[in-house]
């Protein structure tokens, strides 16, 4: 059965007048009696009374056509879902962050930039570490990631690309009795003046993104960090700094912990940096992860 024949025996039976349901249709009039001819066949027997003067529906005919415009609705409402799909509007997105990714304002901007555009698309929230969502994005666990790191953490994986959202620089974070605390908020601190100083930082456990860039940035400045206490929340770290147990190098991000016997300071250039980036299958043929790509685009926040 052919959905115009369906189509065309609605309009019919709408305007009992084969010349204005032609109209209607866009078609003249042999077409449509054509149309009517092959449907009765098809449904075995006569859905219209036809006479030189008027055209009415049989009792056929007025029982097939609520079930005739039932399945149109139905057809109608299927070719909207299709389309919606096809253009993200509908479906699942399954994305992957930091523990600290909230915390940089990009992340929280374009999700609900995404979700006031594309509301009927579900979305699923999963915390990873940077390392564990560039293996859930090659698994299909993940959709999109929002990573943080100072490098491209896929520069060295075809299956995922991985692009600079947002950078924020490192910052010393200090007791305000520190006595660099003392200095002028504009002046800025060579990392080598903590060598004596204890440190609070992420344990190996945690798996955060700055650990390895911390442990480089002291190396560089010719000492090795003294740890004296670990824990796997930065506001956990920000608290042993504030108790007085140590100084530490955090995302100039977490300053939105805001304690109030806690000061940081900026390092002196070059300022090293922690990149928030977004990650996707390079080849994924979502419609769903390409709208996303494209609001992050649109926003100035990816290259088109």
């Amino acid at each position: 059965m052919d959905l115009k024949h369906l189509r065309s025996f609605v309009v019919l039976a709408e305007e009992l007048h084969f010349g204005r349901a032609a109209s209607r249709l866009g078609i003249s009039q042999p077409p449509l009696s054509q149309q009517i001819h092959l449907l009765e066949e098809t449904t075995g027997g006569p859905l219209f009374a036809r006479t030189s003067r008027r055209v009415e529906l049989t009792e056929a005919g007025r029982l097939f056509l609520p079930e005739a415009r039932a399945v149109l609705l139905r057809m109608d409402e299927a070719m909207l879902v299709g389309q919606r799909a096809v253009h993200g509007e509908l479906g699942e997105l399954k994305i992957g962050f930091t523990a600290s990714a909230p915390l940089a304002n990009i992340m929280p901007t374009l999700i609900h930039a995404f979700r006031q555009t594309r509301p009927d698309v579900h979305l699923t929230l999963l915390e990873l570490l940077s390392s564990l969502q560039v293996q859930a994005l090659r698994d299909g666990r993940l959709d999109v990631g929002f990573l943080r790191a100072p490098s491209d953490p896929a520069a060295q994986d075809d299956e995922v690309t991985a692009v600079a959202l947002q950078s924020e620089e490192l910052l010393v974070f200090l007791h305000a009795h520190h006595r660099l605390a003392a200095l002028p908020p504009e002046a800025r601190l060579v990392l080598a003046e903590l060598k004596d100083d204890a440190f609070v930082h992420f344990s190996a456990e945690a798996g955060a993104s700055t650990s390895g860039q911390f442990h480089a940035l002291c190396r560089e400045a010719g000492f090795e960090p003294r740890i004296i206490q670990e824990a796997r929340e930065a506001s956990t770290i920000i608290g042993l700094v504030e108790a007085g147990l140590g100084v530490t190098l955090l995302a100039s991000s977490f300053r939105s912990i805001s304690l109030p016997h806690v000061v940081t300071r900026r390092l002196a250039e070059p300022v090293p940096l922690l990149t928030t980036w977004l990650a996707h299958r390079t080849h994924d043929p979502s419609p769903v992860v390409a709208a996303f790509l494209a609001l992050a685009a649109r926003q100035g926040r990816l290259p088109r």
